[in-house]
């Protein structure tokens, strides 16, 4: 009996504590994403509930044989994600092993370098616009420096670096801070070992400190991949996918075909295959870099 007591105690406790969560869970996530799957067959606005038509694999079809849009938003995307996921570790891992060391003025460095991450993503890329358009501008005019004359959101090219450029500042100070927990645990008796064996610093970063941070590696790499992949508020914001198409992502695309072109059938197959795509890049490169992991 008292073992049967504490089993539906816990039970209570479980319930009590995870049950709401779960319930929210299962009505704000869960069932919409299920449902997508479902709407994927059908051709629908997204208005009337009724008016849902299944047609199969038109949807899919279409999107693989006649969507050039969608392509070059996903092109693009690749291309943005690539470039942003290597500048944005290779920053926050220079900016780590500087804040690491004993500076006086450290912690408030590590706070001006993860303020961008706390400010919204469409108010990050208003304020930017506004830099780019004017603040660079004007700088150019007075120091007639060819980089501030550029028309940086007015070619695609331009328009592509700006995006990586805001992109990067708002993400290597939140990776900043993982490295920076990652480096504190990396045993300093390694390092002062190989300091006495003779090894430079390139091969202390590659043999020593590089394999001991790899649990942090990988989830920065998965975090900043996931958020380039999705990058949807600054598109908007700075760009707004032009000049053209040429700087539309994924996400702006399926947004404009469910909710501005009304296709809702449409954007939500573009949106299941974006996720399928998504959930494999990061699934595999979460399994590559966990087996380059070492036990301290």
């Amino acid at each position: 009996m008292v073992n049967r007591g504490k089993r539906w105690s816990e039970l209570l406790q479980q319930t009590v504590f995870v049950g709401p969560g779960l319930v929210f869970f299962l009505l704000i996530v869960f069932t919409p994403f299920m449902m997508g799957f479902y709407y994927t067959f059908t051709e629908w606005n997204g208005l009337d509930l009724g008016n849902a038509k299944w047609i199969g694999m038109d949807n899919i079809n279409r999107i693989f044989l006649e969507d050039d849009r969608f392509w070059t938003s996903f092109w693009f995307t690749v291309r943005f994600t690539v470039v942003s996921v290597i500048i944005t570790n290779v920053l926050a891992f220079m900016l780590a092993s500087l804040l690491h060391r004993r500076l006086k003025t450290r912690n408030g460095l590590r706070t001006i370098f993860f303020l961008p991450n706390v400010v919204g993503g469409l108010l990050l890329g208003y304020i930017w616009y506004f830099i780019f358009v004017r603040g660079f501008s004007t700088i150019g005019e007075w120091s007639g420096i060819g980089f501030f004359n550029l028309t940086w959101l007015g070619t695609p090219a331009t328009a592509f670096w700006g995006i990586v450029i805001v992109f990067v500042w708002q993400t290597a100070g939140y990776m900043m801070i993982i490295y920076i927990a990652a480096l504190v645990s990396v045993p300093k008796e390694l390092s002062e070992a190989a300091l006495i064996d003779g090894a430079n610093r390139w091969q202390m970063l590659r043999s020593i400190t590089i394999p001991l941070i790899m649990p942090a590696l990988t989830i920065c790499l998965f975090l900043t991949t996931s958020n380039a992949f999705r990058m949807f508020d600054l598109n908007l914001s700075l760009t707004g996918g032009g000049p053209g198409y040429s700087t539309e992502s994924i996400a702006l695309n399926i947004y404009r075909e469910s909710l501005t072109n009304n296709r809702y059938g449409l954007g939500t197959a573009k949106a299941m295959i974006f996720f399928i795509g998504v959930a494999l890049i990061t699934v595999t490169q979460v399994l590559f870099t966990k087996k380059m992991e070492v036990e301290e």
